[in-house]
């Protein structure tokens, strides 16, 4: 890759397929499966280094607002060798967000970077697996299904107290004032409830975002993502406007259908949730003081 960065605009396609890790306890190691049609978001920090690690050497990497050498102002550094199977990045601008576009094995991959507080240290990309035999099919889920799952969902109240028939199989958790809040320093995150279709293995999450600040927050309307334990799975279909009012509480909708391999993902509304959202608002550029002499071998180490 050129040491001065490729301006380019990166397409991301809603699909249908959850993305499943496996994490170590810290949160900073993850495993996953590549899928050409997923958007990778990684947390960098600016003081730590990043590893990320794909099954095949890598033929090709672009990449906007990147420098390479450490000399060149950019949102990122990154270091790369020829015929590697890795690259490591870290973040040199505060709430720094861009995409890397890794070429491997005839496929491009996109990974998304985002300045974080907790970054992740190492993230392993491994080639899909077969199903396993066994594993049960759901319900072929199609976008028109999973948005009468959310308007099932708004409607429970009504239908579990007028037509108890239409949600008998729906298992349901509110989780009240004692619901589990995640802070993001500017904004918070709260479970509000859960509701579980069975046939369509699919779970549907009400969530309030509240905007601790004075300014708006913008974040993706699509990016909803839920940590369970040791896993990480992407949303299949949200209702969110995507925008956060300053120092204001607003709701929004997300489902989270299976696994990326076709199986079940038996999920409990019992579970532990960690609910992760990725951020849209364009990061504030400002200069970067580099030390020259560390570079690229500097971050590799």
């Amino acid at each position: 890759m050129s040491p001065h960065a490729k301006q380019f605009t990166a397409i991301v396609f809603l699909t249908l397929q959850a993305v499943t890790g496996f994490a170590a306890d810290t949160g900073q190691y993850l495993e996953m499966e590549l899928d050409e049609r997923n958007v990778y978001t990684v947390p960098v920090s600016q003081s730590r280094v990043t590893t990320i690690s794909f099954p095949s050497p890598i033929s090709a990497i672009d990449a906007a607002l990147v420098t390479t050498d450490g000399k060149a102002h950019g949102l990122f550094q990154l270091a790369h060798k020829p015929g590697a199977t890795f690259f490591s990045v870290r973040c040199l601008v505060k709430e720094a967000r861009t995409n890397v576009n890794v070429r491997c094995n005839h496929r491009t991959y996109i990974v998304e970077l985002q300045e974080s507080p907790t970054p992740l240290l190492s993230l392993v990309f491994k080639n899909p697996t077969e199903i396993p035999k066994g594993l049960g099919a759901r319900r072929s889920v199609t976008p028109s299904l999973l948005v009468g799952l959310l308007d099932k969902a708004k409607a429970y109240p009504l239908l579990k107290e007028h037509h108890p028939e239409a949600v008998e199989q729906v298992d349901y958790r509110a989780f009240g004032e004692t619901g589990r809040v995640m802070d993001y320093t500017d904004f918070e995150i709260r479970l509000e409830e859960v509701f579980r279709f069975e046939v369509q293995d699919t779970l549907v999450f009400r969530v309030s975002l509240k905007n601790k600040t004075d300014r708006e927050i913008r974040y993706r309307a699509d990016g909803f993502s839920l940590r369970v334990g040791e896993r990480l799975y992407s949303q299949s279909i949200s209702d969110a406007n995507g925008v956060m009012p300053p120092q204001n509480e607003s709701t929004a909708y997300f489902a989270i259908t299976g696994t990326p391999i076709g199986g079940r993902n038996e999920l409990s509304t019992k579970n532990e949730f960690t609910v992760l959202l990725t951020r849209s608002e364009p990061p504030v550029i400002k200069p970067v003081k580099v030390n020259a002499r560390k570079g690229i071998e500097g971050l590799s180490k």
